[in-house]
C-alpha cells in the first residue's frame, strides 16, 4: 500500500471523531456533491424518459416512415397509391425495416343528438400492430377487424368522447363530405388516451375497408404505407435511402410514391426534444461546478488546518508531489461518500416515481401526465466516473497550495 494512501485513508478515518474547523466545510462539500450528483441523475432520468414518451407517442400515431403519394396535400383527403405484393415483400425484408402496414384516412364529421366534431377516421387492416393503442387504452376493447368483412366498430379518445358526451358501446352518425355525401353509423368498442391534444382530439381509429368503400378504392389501394425501423439511430440513414430508391417507382395508378421521416413531418416535435438535450447539459455544468467549487473550498480549509502535519512530513523528507497525493486520495475518498449518498438519494426518487408517479404534469402543456423517468446503468456509472474525475481535476490546482507551506515555520508555530 503507498504510504500516501495509508496516511489519508487514516486521516478520513478519524474525521468521523474530528470536531476540527474544516468539519462543517467538508460536511458543506459532502453534502454539494451528494445533492448535484442527485440533480444530474434525475435530470437525465426525466429527459430521456421524457423523448422517449413523446417519441413513443408521435410514432405510435404515425410511424417512423411514410410512404404516400408524391402528390401529397396538408389535408387529410389523401390521393391513394396502389400498393402491389413485391412493393411490400421488399419492404419487409429491407435491411433495418422492423414492420410495414397500410393505412387510410378521412376526414368526416361525428354528430349525437347534441353536439358534433370534426375528425379524421384513420383506417388499418387485419394485419394492424395494436402494442400502441392497446397501452394507451383506458376501457373497452380494440375492434374486431377481419379480412373477409368490414366492421363497424371504432375506438376513439377519451377527448372527443367527453368533448361530445359518448361513453363505451354507445353508437354515432360519422358523415362524410362528398359526392353524395354519406354517413355511417359505427359502434364505440373502446376509448384511448395518449395525452398527445394533437392527435387525440381529431383521431378515429376503423376498419381501412370501410374508407375503401367510401372512397370507392380498390383493395390494393391506400393511403400510405407506416414503416418501422428496428434501429432508431439509423432512420434518416433508411428514410433517405427509401426516398430516393421509391422516386424512381410508379404503383399500377402511374403514380409516384412519396417516403417520408416521422422527423421531416413533425419538425416542430423533434426540434423540442432537441432543446431539451441542451438544457440537461447546462444542468450537468452548473451541478459539476457547485460540486467542485464546493470541493475546493473544502480542500483549502483541511489544508490550512494540516500545516503542522504537512510541515512534519516535509521534514522527514516527503516531498510536494507526494503530500499532495495524500490531500488528493482525501478528497477522493469525500468525494465518493457524496457519491454514495447522491446516488442512494437519486435512485430513490427515480424508484417512487417510477412506480408511484407522485409528480404530475399538466397534459395539456407537456403530453404526459406524470414525470416520466428512464435511465440505465451505463448512464448513471458515466455521471459517477465524470463528476468524480471533473471534481478531482478541478482540485489539482488548489492542491498546489502544499507547496507554500514551510517546515520551519508551521514546526515552530506548534
Amino acid at each position: 500500500m503507498a504510504v500516501e494512501y495509508f496516511i489519508a485513508q487514516r486521516i478520513h478515518k478519524d474525521r468521523g471523531k474530528d470536531r476540527s474547523v474544516s468539519s462543517p466545510a467538508v460536511r458543506v462539500a459532502v453534502i454539494s456533491i451528494a445533492i448535484g450528483l442527485a440533480v444530474m441523475i434525475l435530470s437525465v432520468a426525466i429527459v430521456i424518459g421524457f423523448k422517449k414518451e413523446i417519441r413513443a407517442k408521435v410514432v405510435g400515431f404515425g410511424s417512423h416512415i411514410q410512404i404516400t403519394n408524391f402528390e401529397i396535400n396538408n389535408s387529410f383527403e389523401m390521393k391513394p397509391v396502389a400498393v402491389s405484393d413485391t412493393l411490400m415483400y421488399e419492404l419487409r425484408n429491407r435491411f433495418n425495416i422492423h414492420r410495414v402496414e397500410k393505412f387510410a384516412t378521412k376526414p368526416g364529421i361525428m354528430k349525437t343528438d347534441e353536439d358534433f366534431q370534426g375528425v379524421v377516421f384513420k383506417g388499418v387492416d387485419e394485419h394492424y400492430n395494436w402494442d400502441f393503442f392497446q397501452s394507451n387504452l383506458v376501457e373497452g376493447r380494440l375492434p374486431n377487424i377481419r379480412p373477409d368483412s368490414t366492421t363497424l366498430e371504432v375506438i376513439i379518445s377519451q377527448t372527443i368522447a367527453d368533448k361530445l358526451h359518448l361513453k363505451l358501446n354507445d353508437s354515432f352518425l360519422a358523415y362524410f363530405i362528398q359526392e353524395p355525401v354519406r354517413y355511417r353509423k359505427l359502434n364505440i368498442t373502446g376509448i384511448y388516451q395518449t395525452y398527445f391534444s394533437d392527435y387525440d382530439k381529431i383521431f378515429i381509429i376503423s376498419d381501412i375497408k370501410l374508407i375503401r368503400q367510401l372512397n370507392q378504392w380498390d383493395e390494393d389501394m391506400v393511403s400510405g404505407l407506416e414503416i418501422f425501423v428496428n434501429d432508431y439511430k439509423r432512420l434518416d440513414a433508411t428514410a433517405d435511402s427509401l426516398y430516393f430508391e421509391l422516386q424512381m417507382q410508379k404503383d399500377r395508378l402511374d403514380n409516384t410514391y412519396l417516403s417520408q421521416s416521422i422527423k421531416y413531418r413533425k419538425p416542430e416535435i423533434f426540434d423540442w426534444l432537441n432543446v431539451l438535450d441542451m438544457n440537461v447539459v447546462i444542468i450537468l455544468t452548473l451541478m459539476l461546478l457547485v460540486a467542485g467549487f464546493s470541493m475546493i473550498s473544502g480542500l483549502l480549509i483541511i489544508i490550512l488546518e494540516r500545516a503542522n502535519m504537512i510541515g512534519i512530513l516535509k521534514a522527514l523528507g516527503q516531498n510536494n508531489t507526494s503530500i499532495r497525493k495524500i490531500f488528493l486520495y482525501l478528497s477522493a475518498f469525500l468525494i465518493g461518500k457524496g457519491l454514495f449518498w447522491g446516488n442512494i438519494l437519486a435512485l430513490s426518487i427515480c424508484l417512487i416515481q417510477y412506480h408511484f408517479g407522485i409528480l404530475k404534469l399538466n397534459p395539456d402543456v407537456y403530453y404526459l401526465a406524470k414525470v416520466p423517468i428512464d435511465f440505465s446503468i451505463v448512464s448513471v456509472l458515466l455521471i459517477n466516473l465524470g463528476t468524480l474525475f471533473v471534481t478531482l481535476l478541478m482540485l489539482i490546482l488548489p492542491s498546489y497550495l502544499v507547496a507554500s507551506i514551510s517546515p520551519a515555520k508551521t514546526i515552530r508555530f506548534e
